[in-house]
């Protein structure tokens, strides 16, 4: 994979509203007594699923862990939460990957494979190239981003030939809906928000049509979390996890009831994303598929100027510990 380079820029704002999912301590956080985790999650099934299974089988409980979960609109923002010390947990999509690569956060247990991001143009517009020279809103250092870079490439364009626009989700929702940019790097559910007002936009690309291209979302911990904690923690996530695998309705219906959303929403969201077992995720990371697909993301940043070096997949991704986690 690879695309121009660019100046990247953390723009972005971010919601924090905390939803507690668990009955939670006074401490403040995993820098107390270890048994308060602070969780970001982003408003969509991908992001908050296994956090809504945990709280409504009690898998915090059983863990003897509270945790207190705060929405964000996107990946960059909570490592930089991370980073801050505000944030013990987090979620990211593929397009945030580069960041655990440049030694911003770990990895700890891989989600599921996405396939949510779209590049989207305006009615009438029905190819990439016809959006050269346009506007394209894109929340930068995303999903949104990588979508869009990865379109270019297979097109034999590059990011140079639109005019590339930076915004954060919520502004590129109302900046397309009202015709101010021409096209967007966008996923899916936020894209069912602007085809309410804009039936008839046009897909001119998806990750989905990506032959042989894999991405990976993924739940992250800061760099200085307690290993001990972080295992207890991908323990609960692998239970919901299977949780997830096994009982796909009814994990809709849970997740939809903690977002506040219409369960067909949230079940056309679902569809996008390929779950898998942990056992399949464990054997992955055993037999190096794990980091074979963060090393083609990394390959891709590397490209667009994101990373200067695609690093060992080991250096970032905590394998040892999401299998030692399996295990208890």
């Amino acid at each position: 994979m690879r695309a121009t380079r660019r100046t990247l820029a953390f723009s972005l704002t971010v919601a924090l509203l905390s939803l507690p999912v668990a009955a939670c301590s006074d401490d403040g956080g995993g820098g107390g007594d270890g048994s308060t985790v602070r969780f970001g999650y982003i408003n969509d099934y991908n992001g908050a699923s296994l956090l809504a299974i945990a709280e409504k089988q009690g898998l915090w409980e059983k863990a003897g862990l509270d945790a207190e979960v705060s929405v964000f609109n996107n990946g960059p923002i909570q490592i930089q939460a991370l980073g801050a010390g505000d944030l013990d947990f987090g979620y990211i999509g593929p397009g945030a990957m580069w960041l655990p690569a440049s030694g911003k956060a770990d990895v700890i247990a891989v989600n599921t494979l996405g396939y949510a991001d779209r590049v989207i143009a305006q009615p009438g517009i029905t190819s990439l190239a016809g959006l050269k020279g346009k506007k394209v809103g894109v929340p930068e250092g995303t999903s949104g981003d990588m979508a869009l870079n990865l379109a270019l490439q297979e097109e034999g364009m590059s990011i140079d030939d639109v005019e590339k626009v930076p915004m954060d989700p919520a502004t590129i929702v109302s900046a397309f809906s009202s015709g101010q940019i021409d096209g967007a790097g966008l996923w899916y559910p936020m894209i069912d928000e602007i085809k309410a007002k804009v039936p008839d936009l046009e897909e001119v690309a998806s990750t989905r049509d990506m032959a042989d291209s894999y991405f990976p979302t993924a739940f992250v911990a800061g760099t200085d979390v307690d290993p001990e904690l972080s295992t207890k923690v991908v323990g609960v996530l692998q239970e919901a996890n299977d949780w997830r695998f096994e009982n796909p309705g009814e994990s809709v219906a849970e997740t939809a009831a903690m977002l506040k959303l219409d369960e067909e929403k949230v079940e056309a969201d679902a569809a996008n994303q390929e779950v898998l077992a942990t056992k399949d995720l464990v054997a992955k990371t055993k037999d190096g598929t794990v980091g074979d697909w963060l090393d083609e993301l990394a390959e891709f940043f590397v490209g667009t100027g994101q990373l200067q070096q695609a690093p060992d997949p080991a250096e970032y991704y905590l394998g040892d510990l999401y299998t030692k986690a399996s295990t208890k």
